[in-house]
């Protein structure tokens, strides 16, 4: 079964010292080999800042507004996902636990629908 990782993280959490950072991202690499080796990784992405999302919203009259920033008022945010297969749910919440982003943040877990094309 497929499923998306979404990370979400406190960017007032985010570590600010080059050594940190490293760490971290070292980190991020880990996982992604553990995963690889593992044969549940299909893809993963850091995203970039909030600063450059923009949001667009289609209105009852079909005409759309567009507006900077991303669509959520908190102060988490969408950093990255994963998409994996692994076998079911346990499994899943084993390999989030896992993830970097589960120490200073949130995984969530969101099955891939799956649909025959016509």
């Amino acid at each position: 079964m497929k499923y998306l990782f979404l990370i979400y993280g406190d960017p007032t959490r985010d570590p600010t010292e080059p050594e940190a950072i490293q760490a971290e991202i070292d980190a991020y690499w880990g996982y992604d080999k553990l995963l690889a080796d593992a044969g549940a990784l299909l893809d993963s992405q850091a995203l970039q800042g909030t600063e450059t999302a923009t949001t667009v919203q289609v209105g009852g009259d079909g005409g759309h507004t567009v507006t900077d920033g991303p669509f959520a008022e908190t102060r988490e945010i969408l950093g990255g996902y994963y998409l994996v297969d692994l076998p079911d749910l346990d499994a899943a919440i084993g390999w989030a636990a896992r993830c970097p982003g589960a120490l200073r943040g949130k995984i969530e877990i969101r099955p891939i629908m799956e649909f025959e094309q016509p």
